[in-house]
């Protein structure tokens, strides 16, 4: 089996062939600039390389409706140039073979669930936290959609008391995503995360945002397992305080093994590491290739 896999991030584009076991052949990245330009270079990589189908993890908000005209597009983003985005339609004039599609944390959810953290477990949550805050949802064994899909970095958050950043969300201002995000943190202290040093009083602001988020997720959808990705949390330092956090704000509430003592085993970085992205798109794509053949 060979099976075609697309990180399409904001920031960068990963192309990747893999199979079923999860194995990733090859992969290449790069900058993402215009849909035009961008999807031609992926079109350019699997040109020679015989897929069977291809999955795409993709930044949103993307149209997940089926039965929609839309279905396959990328919607209201910010992201200059891609806004109604048509990327299913782009691609599979070029390829007549099956295609996954969901965002990309939805996607990395789903690496993390076949082969990462949460393999063998019915449940996980997934947060990227970098240049943007995105929630994954994988429950019973299927992602989560609804009327769309999981938006966690736009949740509401309450404020650090000695917090006096605005926040930047450029839709909701002083969200999750407006305060704890890469550019937030950037903003705010005017250095980027990776320059700012382990006993700042960043990363305690950062903690308390974050650890809100976890138990709204914890009390909402009870996952088996919360993995945390993305460039913030290179900073690994980070996990201690989150969990912490988290413990502090639960108070006690849930009596359950996970929280009080399995906490480090609880909160987790992904298993799949920088692959956790590109692994979930190639899940998409075996799945998409197995609805197709049923």
């Amino acid at each position: 089996m060979r099976i075609g896999a697309i990180e399409a991030g904001g920031t960068k584009f990963i192309c990747g062939v893999g199979n079923e076991r999860g194995d990733i052949f090859e992969k290449i990245s790069f900058r993402t600039t215009s849909p035009e330009e961008t999807l031609g270079q992926a079109v350019d990589f699997f040109q020679s390389r015989q897929v069977e189908a291809i999955g795409i993890g993709s930044f949103g908000p993307i149209n997940l409706q089926q039965n929609s005209p839309k279905y396959g597009f990328i919607t209201t983003t910010p992201k200059l140039g891609w806004s109604d985005c048509n990327v299913i339609g782009m691609l599979s004039h070029h390829f007549k073979v099956p295609f996954g599609w969901d965002t990309d944390v939805n996607a990395a959810a789903l690496g993390e669930a076949s082969w990462g953290a949460a393999k063998g477990l019915n449940s996980c949550a997934y947060y990227t936290i970098g240049t943007g805050i995105g929630l994954g949802v994988f429950i019973e064994g299927r992602l989560v959609h609804g009327i769309m899909h999981p938006e966690g970095g736009h949740i509401a958050v309450k404020r650090h008391e000695l917090d006096a950043f605005d926040g930047n969300c450029p839709y909701h201002q002083d969200c999750l995503e407006g305060m704890a995000a890469g550019p937030a943190i950037e903003a705010r202290w005017n250095r980027r995360a990776e320059q700012i040093p382990e006993d700042h009083e960043a990363w305690e602001m950062e903690a308390y945002y974050i650890a809100q988020a976890l138990v709204s997720t914890i009390l909402t959808l009870s996952p088996e397992k919360i993995i945390l990705g993305g460039g913030v949390m290179n900073q690994s330092h980070l996990f201690a305080s989150i969990r912490k956090h988290v413990q502090r704000m639960l108070n006690g509430y849930l009596n359950i093994d996970a929280i009080t003592s399995g906490i480090d085993q609880y909160i987790v970085p992904p298993a799949l590491k920088e692959n956790a992205g590109i692994c979930g798109a190639l899940a998409l794509g075996i799945q998409a290739l197995k609805d197709a053949n049923k």
